[in-house]
């Protein structure tokens, strides 16, 4: 299925009740026969426009109270990020203790085609990637973050 498809049904998904977060949105779009990978639902999310609100995910309109942005990826990077361990096709990067998920969500709006998927917990980010190659050209973007 075609990416407008798939963006077509998470509006519709969206506008038909409130998902609070990422994970609630991408099982209701598996039930509706779309496989996707958390990196893809935050490219749609990101391109669609839509917002995280204290419901959950909306269209962005005039009168809601949308939560912050995440602040750049380099930003939280840079000040967050301790260490980049590499194997094979994983990057293992240890942070400041309750900094990794918004870390991983930074690097996840990125939307680089490196990252099949991340797993944040809460000092810890496991980046997955193709192949041993594009996890070390990920790990140098990153280090290169860090300067």
């Amino acid at each position: 299925m075609s990416k407008r498809t798939r963006q077509n049904t998470l509006l519709e998904i969206v506008e038909q009740q409130p998902y609070r977060n990422q994970d609630e949105l991408r099982r209701a779009l598996v039930r509706r026969g779309f496989d996707v990978t958390q990196a893809t639902l935050s490219r749609d999310i990101h391109e669609l426009g839509l917002v995280k609100t204290s419901d959950g995910y909306a269209l962005q309109e005039g009168d809601q109270t949308a939560e912050p942005a995440l602040p750049p990826a380099i930003r939280l990077v840079r000040e967050f990020v301790q260490e980049i361990r590499e194997a094979q096709n994983l990057l293992v990067l240890k942070t400041a203790p309750g900094s990794a998920q918004p870390v991983a969500a930074a690097l996840d709006a990125e939307g680089w085609s490196e990252i099949v998927g991340t797993v944040a917990g809460d000092d810890t980010i496991l980046i997955i990637s193709q192949n041993r190659k594009t996890a070390q050209k990920m790990a140098t973007r990153i280090r290169g973050m860090l300067t």
